[in-house]
């Protein structure tokens, strides 16, 4: 049986992107945990929090992680999912953690360029490349303590995809 394959990071580092490439390149299927939330709800991540708080979405957030958690998947996580001790505990006992990593700015770069009306709602009311530095400076070492694998992210999604590939036939192989 093939383990779930979770992809961690902060918003803007590829996760769907990738995830959906990957999924094609392993033959799995893919789950992205904001999508399935939104499904089930029938409501952006905006309303979530502002109808139920951060408390609430995150509530909700950790609901869709189980929900879309499968053999020979790949899923694509909130950037917010590791905040939770107990999914980054699901996520490491169930299946492989691969965190897409790249610095605050370019993660900046491509939310501004590509913006989504549906997007979270920021964190802090601070310009994005302000709110992705402190977020990163808050999370980084939990993408850290929860990945088997950190893979660069600043690269084209297919580098990216190969990259996470080496990783998989690595750890299969030790």
């Amino acid at each position: 049986m093939s383990l779930p394959i979770f992809l961690v990071g902060a918003r803007g580092c590829g996760k769907t992107t990738v995830g959906q490439a990957l999924s094609q390149a392993l033959g799995y299927a893919f789950s992205d945990t904001d999508q399935h939330l939104q499904l089930t709800m029938q409501r952006s991540v905006a309303q979530v929090v502002a109808d139920e708080g951060w408390e609430g979405f995150r509530a909700r957030e950790s609901q869709s992680l189980y929900a879309v958690t499968a053999p020979a998947t790949i899923i694509a996580t909130g950037g917010g999912m590791v905040l939770a001790e107990g999914n980054r505990c699901y996520m490491r006992e169930h299946g492989r953690v691969i965190w897409l990593s790249a610095p605050a700015h370019v993660l900046a770069d491509r939310l501004e360029k590509q913006p989504d009306a549906d997007q979270r709602p920021t964190l802090t009311g601070r310009p994005i490349a302000e709110e992705m530095s402190e977020v990163l400076r808050a999370r980084a070492h939990l993408y850290r303590q929860v990945a088997h694998h950190e893979v660069n992210a600043m690269q084209a999604p297919d580098a990216v995809v190969e990259q996470i590939l080496h990783c998989l036939a690595m750890a299969r192989a030790s």
